[in-house]
């Protein structure tokens, strides 16, 4: 599950670098970033209930 996670929002950080996405707080070309913090979160919490579990 993580693996496809990760790949899913590398694909979104590729199309906001590429194409601004428009929702809210991703505007811009250079908020990718709040994409990869994003995914670090969500990472975290899914090896969290894995580890859980």
């Amino acid at each position: 599950m993580s693996k496809i996670l990760a790949l899913v929002i590398l694909a979104m950080m590729v199309i906001q670098l590429i194409k601004p996405l428009g929702l809210p707080g991703l505007k811009q070309r250079r908020d990718f970033w709040k994409l990869a913090v994003a995914a670090l979160a969500a990472m975290m919490v899914t090896v969290l209930l894995s580890h859980l579990q």
